[in-house]
């Protein structure tokens, strides 16, 4: 049989500690957390015993007999997206240095929103002190019901209820920008392939930015609507382009390769025979592939999302005005797109 000293370090308890100690469970508890009064000798032991044993203090049962956690519930979008992977990333380097916990749950296909909703409900029942959404597909409606019970943050998407705090990419900005860009390079008929709401907020938004600044500048633009598929509304873009259009422009990198895919399949050459954009600057060789795309702002996003809630959980958050933080990245030209 093993001794006490054996095993592992999670699996020792405050009991444990005492016994070896030679002191009542109360008196380790007491002077672990540095409270009571003991002899110097005593305190010494019992803080020795505990090194040696490997105790680790059960923080989180703690805090929950106490009423909350000063734990922050995340729920992160599928982290397989390199740009949510970023933000998960970022915000957990946030919060330590904060000195915050992250409890996480990642989601991924989500019909309407109610796996959101649940994962919500089981960050809630684990007492965090507040909630930090980083996934665009739970609806405002969705989200204000838990505001009377924590604050609520979104990192990420822009928010409009005046109980719901953001820090958010500005997406409208994001489409104007790669518009623009396009514009100057002398394109005149235009794809853009828009995603639509329910499957992506943050492409619908950037889409219609994007055709409200191409027709402002006097192109033309044919808007082909998606689902959540990167691969989706390609094959109409393509007939697009065998009608004359000349640039094809994305809500997201993942289209914009799907895109350049299908191009290549056809014979096309980009930029030669077709330009190319898209949206988020993250995806893991996206420089070497020259992609033409506007960078997000993951990590002003991260750092504002962090700062804001810890400052929400030292207030009163219910007096405090919502938070509405916007974010704009930075173009990358790239050479997927050229001028005419």
């Amino acid at each position: 049989m093993s001794s006490t000293d054996d095993r592992p370090a999670l699996r020792v308890t405050i009991s444990d500690v005492a016994t070896a100690a030679g002191v009542s469970r109360a008196t380790a508890t007491r002077a672990l957390k540095g409270e009571g009064r003991f002899s110097p000798e005593t305190q010494e032991r019992i803080l020795a015993t505990a090194e040696r044993l490997g105790y680790v203090p059960n923080t989180m049962a703690a805090e929950l007999a106490a009423g909350r956690t000063g734990t922050v519930g995340l729920m992160l979008r599928d982290a397989s997206n390199p740009a949510y992977g970023l933000l998960f990333s970022r915000l957990q380097d946030e919060a330590h240095q904060r000195g915050l916990d992250l409890l996480t749950v990642t989601i991924g296909a989500d019909v309407q929103g109610a796996k959101q909703v649940g994962a919500l409900h089981r960050l809630l029942g684990m007492r965090v002190a507040g909630l930090i959404v980083a996934t665009g597909g739970i609806t405002t409606a969705q989200l204000e019901p838990f505001a009377d019970q924590v604050p609520i943050l979104r990192a990420g998407r822009a928010e409009t209820s005046g109980r719901i705090h953001s820090a958010h990419y500005d997406d409208a900005a994001h489409g104007r920008l790669l518009a623009s860009h396009v514009v100057s390079l002398g394109h005149r008929r235009v794809v853009v392939l828009a995603g639509n709401e329910e499957a992506s907020v943050p492409e619908h938004l950037r889409a219609l930015a994007m055709q409200s600044t191409l027709a402002s500048g006097g192109v033309g633009v044919d808007v082909v609507s998606t689902g959540a598929r990167p691969d989706e509304g390609v094959a109409e873009a393509l007939a697009a382009v065998r009608a004359g259009a000349t640039a094809v422009m994305c809500a997201s990198d993942y289209r914009q390769l799907a895109v350049m895919r299908a191009l290549r399949s056809l014979g096309l050459s980009v930029p030669g025979d077709v330009s190319v954009t898209g949206c988020d600057g993250i995806l893991p060789g996206a420089d070497l592939l020259g992609l033409t795309t506007l960078r997000i702002p993951v990590e002003a996003v991260a750092a504002a999302a962090v700062e804001t809630m810890q400052g929400l959980l030292t207030s009163d958050a219910d007096s405090v005005s919502p938070v509405r933080q916007p974010f704009v990245g930075t173009l990358v030209p790239g050479s997927t797109a050229a001028a005419l």
